[in-house]
């Protein structure tokens, strides 16, 4: 993670607005707060982009896993 800072500009509406001050209390600038938001939002998005990924393969595995079981429960099932 980088430290340098860059200054920017950017517009938000009033109700935007309230709720950075809010977040960010007395103690803490809008700036701080605002990036924090950011950070957890890009931890957040990679997480799921990276939950979705996982699960891609976990379906991927058991569709191949559940047809081979099906081969073995045909080869072995019931003898009449």
């Amino acid at each position: 993670m980088g430290d340098m800072k860059v200054r920017m500009s950017i517009t938000l509406c009033s109700e935007v607005l309230a709720k950075v001050d809010h977040l960010a209390g007395s103690k803490v600038s809008r700036s701080e707060t605002i990036e924090r938001v950011l950070r957890l939002h890009f931890r957040q998005r990679s997480r799921r982009q990276m939950h979705v990924r996982d699960l891609k393969r976990i379906n991927a595995a058991a569709a191949r896993l559940n047809s081979e079981a099906e081969d073995v429960l045909t080869y072995y099932g019931p003898k009449d």
